[in-house]
């Protein structure tokens, strides 16, 4: 190694370039062998780099989104059911209703997909560059919970207002407290503009009665409703379609619903 290729190697370094530090051996050689011209070589070092930085980012988004498992659309079979809106949900993988901030709602029974799609759609948006977070209803709704007990509660819900997705999986699950009720109105009134993903197996119809309050129920579903897509799943479980061999009887593939 020359004493300029040392330099070079401490610059980089010093500049914390290390994008351009793993390919530099493999691009010196292309250059030393006349395949690449001066300004070809910077130009091919600083998108070495920039591909690097955005490789990062990307993996980064991935683990702030905390998806239960990571699926892309590519994945899911459609062919498991004819009754699948396939080419719905294919619209819906453009991503227009994340640039307009509307939201994406997928419903209909246990096991055809709908966690899939909905996580597959946020992988899609962090290809995108946008932030993502995935959890569980009762899990947001247990945590600002937690928030009202420790004085904690506006910093958790600034935490779910900050992504520019928020997908919650099981969203109207069962009966909620007056407490539930109110967090779910706060929380999706500061999101408005930004999307959400829910997935229910209820139909948005009979979300209402889940409410202790009507109007809470109706300004909130109205708000929610009315500036989504909705998606009816329907057709039989996916889940025995991706069942193990030899594990009859046994669903362990909880991401499919």
């Amino acid at each position: 190694m020359s004493i300029m290729d040392t330099a070079l190697r401490d610059a980089l370094r010093a500049l914390k370039l290390s994008g351009m530090l793993e390919t530099l051996d493999a691009r010196l050689a292309q250059a030393h062998g006349g395949e690449l011209g001066h300004l070809e070589f910077l130009q091919t070092l600083c998108q070495d780099e920039i591909t690097r930085r955005e490789t990062v980012a990307f993996q980064r988004r991935i683990a702030r989104a905390k998806f239960e498992h990571q699926v892309t659309l590519e994945e899911f079979d459609f062919s498991a059911s004819p009754k699948l809106p396939a080419a719905h949900i294919r619209d819906l993988a453009a991503l227009r209703w994340l640039h307009t901030g509307e939201s994406v709602i997928l419903f209909g029974p246990v096991g055809v997909g709908k966690t899939h799609v909905a996580q597959a759609l946020g992988h899609l948006a962090i290809r995108q560059g946008a932030n993502v977070r995935f959890a569980k209803t009762s899990r947001i709704l247990a945590d600002l919970a937690g928030g009202h007990a420790d004085r904690t509660w506006d910093k958790r819900i600034r935490e779910l207002v900050r992504p520019d997705v928020l997908i919650l999986d099981d969203f109207a699950m069962r009966q909620l407290t007056a407490a539930q009720a109110d967090d779910l109105y706060e929380l999706v009134s500061e999101r408005q503009g930004r999307s959400l993903i829910l997935t229910s197996n209820r139909a948005p119809s009979d979300w209402y009665p889940l409410f202790p309050n009507p109007v809470v129920a109706e300004s909130l579903l109205d708000r929610l409703i009315n500036t989504s897509h909705q998606v009816i799943m329907n057709g039989p479980s996916y889940r025995p379609n991706k069942r193990p061999r030899g594990a009859a009887g046994k669903t362990d593939t909880p991401s499919i619903k």
